[in-house]
């Protein structure tokens, strides 16, 4: 019996949930976000693949969407009822004899040992369409990234392996933004020093990486290029770092005394899950889209931490001043990253 990694990744989750609610809707372009209304703002939260097939794509604003896919049918978000259904699944993943730690509504890693993980993949597969409905992809790999990365080879409905030996077989040759934790600025970055593919990250000189990344996070692109990550799986529950609160405004505003408003509103309902988590934030962090559609962020440390609203929203009214105030604001967040949750100290 051998260890492995599986990730298990819903296909086209919340637009399949809709679909599965409305059956007249299979084989139609179905876009989930916002209100539902093209003609309000808001973004794409899932778009199901036939809307993907003309372009549409998650976090994508509406107003694009209906452009780029006009006979496409709108849903309002229901997160409640996505929670529902993502709570069946995890719930079905638990009672195979797997280790499970959720990762979201529609993903979650497996911790197995079997001499056929492909067969153990299919046998998910089957539990969790019989289930709910729903149709899953595996990837398969000896730690989470290659689990991970695997996934997006197996997508839609597959199973697909990646290990140390099929790693650069698979994924030598591209470019270094298809892997999991490298972003398109990151990218960038890489090739300025003259690094494009995942094979010449991983060959590269993990000090030059450090002197020009920084010492964290050089080491780790070294790492990602070359597939390594943990292989440990663990069923502790999730617990969350923060909370967060954004408005996307239906029309720009324009007076920084408005956006200040809003601000302390958000700030307001942020205090309120804090208190409702039991935690303080000891840090808040302002979101600022300015239209038509770039966005930037600011931060700063509370001391000490408090789940006061005046406390909190005083600190994110402070944090506007590091923002264009020349610019028109489509959306505004307060997020507040909270303290570590207490440790039970051991008995005796």
């Amino acid at each position: 019996m051998s260890a492995w990694v599986l990730h298990v990744d819903l296909d086209q989750f919340i637009a399949a949930v809709e679909v599965l609610r409305r059956p007249e809707l299979r084989g139609v372009p179905v876009v989930v976000g916002g209100r539902g209304d093209p003609a309000q703002r808001g973004v794409v939260s899932t778009a199901s693949y036939e809307a993907r097939e003309f372009g549409v794509g998650s976090g994508m604003p509406l107003r694009v969407a209906v452009r780029r896919c006009p006979e496409a049918v709108f849903l309002p978000v229901d997160a409640e009822h996505y929670t529902a259904v993502s709570a069946t699944v995890m719930e079905t993943l638990r009672s195979l004899d797997a280790t499970v730690e959720v990762m979201g509504w529609d993903e979650a890693f497996l911790g197995v040992e079997t001499d056929d993980p492909e067969a153990f993949a299919r046998s998910v597969q089957a539990a969790v369409l019989e289930a709910t409905g729903l149709h899953c992809s595996v990837g398969i790999g000896d730690n989470r990234l290659r689990a991970k990365m695997a996934t997006g080879f197996a997508k839609p409905q597959g199973v697909f392996r990646l290990t140390r030996q099929s790693w650069f077989e698979v994924m030598g040759e591209r470019p270094t933004s298809d892997l999991h934790g490298v972003g398109t600025k990151t990218a960038r970055k890489l090739e300025a020093l003259g690094i494009h593919t995942v094979r010449e990250l991983a060959q590269s000189d993990p000090a030059q990486l450090a002197a020009r990344l920084g010492p964290t996070m050089g080491p780790y692109y070294h790492r990602l290029g070359r597939g390594v990550a943990s292989a440990t799986v663990t069923a502790e529950p999730w617990v969350a770092r923060a909370h967060g609160r954004e408005t996307t405004f239906q029309e720009n505003l324009t007076q920084w005394s408005e956006v200040e408003r809003e601000v302390r509103v958000l700030a307001g309902r942020v205090a309120e899950d804090l208190r409702a988590e039991g935690r303080p934030a000891q840090r808040v962090l302002v979101k600022m889209r300015y239209a038509p559609f770039e966005t930037h962020t600011a931060s700063r440390a509370i001391t000490p931490p408090s789940d006061e609203a005046t406390v909190i929203g005083d600190a994110a009214v402070a944090l506007l001043e590091r923002f264009d105030h020349q610019r028109a604001v489509r959306l505004v967040g307060v997020r507040g990253e909270m303290t570590p949750p207490e440790v039970p100290a051991e008995p005796g």
